[in-house]
């Protein structure tokens, strides 16, 4: 019987603290999940070479959750580097110079650039803390998805809540929405803040979802993932990006 291929809607954060625990994850997950993120949490802990690992020698998808912001050269040095690792999303900050410089480091790579546009962790007041501009935050976020999209970016980070207004933006069209801040009905918020369920994210627009602590946290990671795989095959789960 010829196995059908994972889900890769689902991307699973592996927010564990070293690349040994992220193996095990992996491990327990097996075939049900072809898509994993790291991030910078993971980077002292041997968060590139469990990149490699993955997508070498298990076949897997994976999600370099870098954030970069730097200076243009320093970022397009950067992603350069990152680029030989023939990974396949690496996210930037959405400011449009940090994106461009990011896609002439990824030139000739299959590697998609990903632009951040607000932290699904931040609210309006945080913006008011770190003296961003007045505004509602949607208004915010859909702004900077459009500047980002137009220098370039194969697609953007938001939250659900603001996946179905990106999609509907023209120059969204084919364009990737990826969702942190998912959060199955019933699981703890944790730090994010604007947040939705597996099936409304994916309803409103998003091409990819990332859950991380309510599978690696769950009593059995597996049991856990599988149910939220059941909510994106179900009705209310649509795919209005295909």
């Amino acid at each position: 019987m010829v196995q059908s291929p994972p889900d890769d809607r689902l991307i699973v954060a592996l927010d564990v603290p070293n690349a040994i625990a992220g193996l095990e994850l992996a491990r327990q997950l097996g075939d049900r999940i072809g898509f994993y993120k790291i991030g910078l949490g993971m980077l002292t802990g041997g968060g590139l070479a469990l990149a490699n690992e993955l997508k070498q020698e298990h076949g897997k998808r994976i999600f370099l959750d870098m954030k970069l912001f730097d200076i243009g050269a320093t970022v397009e040095a950067a992603v350069r580097g990152l680029a030989q690792y023939d990974l396949d999303f690496l996210t930037v900050h959405g400011d449009p110079y940090v994106v461009r410089a990011a896609k002439e480091g990824a030139a000739g790579k299959d590697l998609k650039i990903l632009a951040v546009t607000i932290l699904t962790s931040l609210d309006r007041s945080d913006l008011d803390a770190a003296q961003i501009r007045p505004g509602d935050l949607s208004d915010i976020v859909l702004a900077r998805a459009a500047n980002a999209i137009a220098a370039g970016a194969d697609g953007v980070i938001a939250s659900p809540q603001e996946a179905a207004a990106i999609r509907a933006l023209p120059e969204a069209a084919g364009k990737l929405i990826v969702t942190p801040g998912v959060r199955p009905a019933g699981s703890a918020l944790g730090d994010q803040k604007r947040v939705a369920t597996p099936a409304e994210a994916v309803a409103d627009g998003a091409d990819h979802i990332v859950v991380g602590r309510p599978i690696w946290a769950a009593r059995n990671p597996a049991t856990a993932a599988e149910a939220v795989l059941a909510e994106l095959a179900s009705p209310q789960a649509r795919r209005p990006n295909r």
